[in-house]
């Protein structure tokens, strides 16, 4: 039998969660969807799934090969209809994921310029600040702001970013300048909260530190911390795409600078493949020639 007729039986079972169900999906008897998983795992040598009468589960092998199966019959479909369509414009259902305050500020917003240049794409934005699992949410691109230097991921550089330590002048001048980061520990710092923070990184004498900070205010949003900044409520460790415009217009100053952190570039990352759908690669080269504009950051 065809292999990637195998490999859409033993999707389909996972997916419906029996063989019965997914039998029903494809128009057959389960005994064909039986024969088909046994053929499968007999040309890999390998149990996929365990079978008893009351459910089935994946085993190590075929949890992996799910996610694989997953992403090559998605290739296989986009290689499909750039062939048939008898062109290389980009098409098809791209399936996003960025922060959701960088999201709202500098990715959905340039959405509709995007879909002008690219009217074949349909696009599915999702902003959230959960690190999503790009294989097994079939995410096709998700922007991050980190340092990427050990994640496995397929990672193009969009642009350069910074954190810095902010307050407004009014918290300032009720609770001091904090000169060192020893400071930081007689001050109200607006965290994400334990469950959420890694901490605030900074640099001292050229090597990078990380402190854990608290204070009486937590919140897993970075937009409410921002506000509270602005309020005057505490420090605040923020990215500079975010506090740009309350520093200009002094809402906010900066602190620490002199410890600022090593940059965080914003990056656009995918599952790591060799072949790159072309709604993703006009979609990277979309945000590559937007932020690259003369003026964008300032």
């Amino acid at each position: 039998m065809d292999a990637f007729k195998l490999l859409e039986t033993f999707i389909s079972v996972v997916d419906t969660g029996s063989l019965t169900a997914a039998a029903r999906r494809e128009g057959v008897v389960p005994a064909v969807i039986g024969r088909r998983l046994d053929a499968l795992e007999e040309r890999l040598s390998a149990r996929l799934l365990v079978r008893t009468t009351r459910r089935l589960s994946l085993t190590s092998e075929g949890s992996a090969f799910y996610e694989d199966c997953q992403r090559i019959l998605a290739e296989l479909a986009d290689a499909e209809a750039a062939v048939s369509s008898g062109t290389t414009r980009a098409r098809g259902h791209l399936r996003l994921s960025a922060p959701a305050g960088f999201g709202r500020r500098h990715v959905a917003p340039h959405l509709a310029s995007f879909r002008l240049a690219h009217p074949d794409i349909r696009v599915t934005l999702d902003l959230s600040d959960r690190l999503v699992d790009l294989v097994r949410e079939q995410v096709d691109c998700a922007i991050r702001i980190s340092d990427l230097a050990d994640s496995g991921l397929v990672a193009v550089r969009l642009a350069e970013n910074r954190r810095v330590v902010v307050a407004s002048p009014a918290y300032l001048a009720r609770a001091g300048i904090p000169r060192s980061l020893d400071d930081l520990s007689g001050h109200t710092c607006l965290s994400l909260g334990e469950s959420q923070s890694r901490g605030w990184t900074f640099q001292l004498d050229g090597r990078p530190v990380n402190l854990k900070v608290s204070g009486p205010l937590e919140c897993n949003d970075g937009a409410v911390l921002h506000d509270w900044a602005v309020q005057g409520l505490g420090l605040a460790w923020r990215s500079w795409w975010e506090v740009k415009d309350d520093l200009a217009e002094g809402r906010l100053v900066t602190v620490l600078d002199a410890f600022a952190s090593p940059d965080y570039p914003i990056f656009a990352v995918v599952p790591e493949r060799k072949y790159l759908p072309q709604r993703v690669r006009s979609f990277i080269d979309h945000l590559k020639a937007v932020y690259g504009a003369p003026g964008y950051w300032d």
